[in-house]
């Protein structure tokens, strides 16, 4: 987890704070990706929202295999949809402090987008 917060200018966190805070709400993560496209801190958690929200839609497919596996499926499903929403709540609440937080594996993803 790490903090790269001051190669953001201060207005910039200030301004986008509620947006980048939206990016971790499932689909609204393209919100930010549209509305506030000139705003470093706002799209760094936009990429991180649009990965968590990939990942998401990814274990929803696989869910519906997994259902089929009797308590292994349903054990492996729930600790995933608990991570993601502990991901999505800490990634909220970095974001309302404007901080710039990379989420555990798939905020190395998030780097790699060019969007």
């Amino acid at each position: 987890m790490t903090d790269t917060t001051p190669a953001i200018d201060k207005k910039d966190i200030e301004d986008n704070k509620v947006l980048a805070a939206l990016s971790y709400i499932f689909i609204l993560c393209f919100v930010p990706l549209l509305l506030a496209r000139d705003s470093k801190f706002a799209q760094y958690h936009a990429k991180q929202g649009l990965v968590l929200f990939v990942a998401e839609v990814i274990l929803m497919v696989l869910s519906n295999i997994l259902i089929f596996i009797p308590v292994l499926g349903w054990f492996v499903m729930m600790i995933c949809y608990i991570a993601f929403t502990v991901l999505s709540i800490i990634g909220i609440l970095k974001a309302l402090e404007g901080t710039l937080w990379e989420m555990p594996v798939l905020g190395e993803y998030a780097k790699k987008l060019k969007i």
